[in-house]
């Protein structure tokens, strides 16, 4: 595929015709100039190393270097590339819970609210690693699969809600799961699971998920979000009742997650109304060996411009070089097929 990054630098080539007319217009009046003084057959004759040719032909060079310079400040483009890039860093994968007991407000405005915000700054502060996000309720689900784009994860870290859960409650082994084989292969060791939820897990076996990942070099962090107070769940201004009609209360499990932390030779970490506990984590992380990753980046196009900035360059060297007088010594050669 071709293009220009700068098409509006086209435009320029309305120039080139606006020389040649100002180059025929100065000719013309050249010539009437002479004819004052003779017939133009007896001047040439009187003038014979004066080349009309040669200034034409230098006319033509200098002509066609401003079109290459133009063309080359349109910077045309062709092709695609695909570039390696190798840093020292670690993958990281983010499990967010989204279940409805995130909603609860012993954490302003909500624990999910304030989740989000702290993944936004901590995207803030990477450099070299590369990130991944799964959100997690009864099910869980991959929302950006490992990249180095900061950018881009930020964007999606902002879009997380409870909506994205099809099936409600809080799968913490499932999302472990889905953690460890969404890691690039050949990230080694450096390999790490955030997991930032309330601790109410049902239904499946997280520690057995958690002893798996010990045994596969992952370490998991865990970050408890919330007290061991709790406080109801609020949606859509309704606070959730059970089947007995009692207020629901989210409470903070500790316990389960301090356990799935030392079993993978991570960290645990409360959250305080100060701190998620993202940045005590992250110290820690950056003790970790680090690995080599590699990263492919798709450069759309490659660059043309400095060939066309060769051409022009070498096109007003010869425009140079040309004189506008014959040369007697190369007389006999009749470059210009003048008589």
């Amino acid at each position: 595929m071709f293009r220009f990054a700068n098409p509006q630098y086209l435009w320029l080539l309305l120039a080139v015709p606006a020389l040649v007319a100002l180059y025929w217009l100065a000719a013309r009046n050249r010539r009437r100039r002479l004819a004052r003084f003779g017939r133009p057959g007896i001047l040439e004759e009187l003038m014979p190393e004066v080349s009309t040719g040669r200034t034409a032909f230098r006319f033509i060079l200098f002509c066609a270097a401003v079109a290459l310079v133009i063309l080359a400040a349109a910077r045309p483009q062709f092709g695609s590339k695909l570039r390696e890039e190798k840093a020292q860093g670690i993958e990281m994968m983010l499990t967010v819970d989204v279940s409805n007991s995130m909603l609860a407000e012993d954490f302003e405005p909500n624990r999910l609210e304030r989740t989000k915000y702290a993944i936004g700054k901590l995207f803030e502060g990477l450099q070299q690693d590369r990130v991944g996000l799964v959100v997690f309720a009864g099910e869980p689900k991959v929302q950006l699969p490992i990249t180095s784009d900061y950018r881009m994860a930020k964007a999606f870290a902002k879009r997380i809600s409870p909506s994205m859960a099809s099936v409600q409650g809080t799968s913490i082994g499932k999302a472990l799961s889905l953690a460890e084989m969404s890691f690039s292969s050949g990230s080694g060791d450096s390999r790490v699971i955030i997991l930032i939820t309330d601790g109410e897990n049902h239904d499946d076996d997280a520690i057995a998920v958690a002893e798996r990942a010990a045994q596969m070099g992952v370490k998991i962090f865990t970050i408890g979000i919330g007290t061991p107070e709790g406080a109801p769940i609020q949606i859509g201004g309704e606070f959730i009742k059970d089947e007995a009609g009692e207020m629901v209360v989210s409470k903070l499990n500790e316990e389960m997650l301090a356990r799935i932390a030392d079993i993978t030779g991570g960290a645990y970490v409360r959250s305080s109304k100060q701190s998620i506990g993202l940045d005590e984590i992250v110290k820690a992380i950056n003790e970790m060996e680090q690995t080599e990753l590699s990263t492919v980046r798709f450069e759309e196009f490659n660059e043309q411009y400095q060939y066309l900035l060769i051409a022009a360059l070498v096109l007003l060297l010869l425009e140079f070089v040309v004189l506008d007088r014959r040369n007697p010594l190369l007389a006999h050669l009749n470059i210009f097929r003048e008589k």
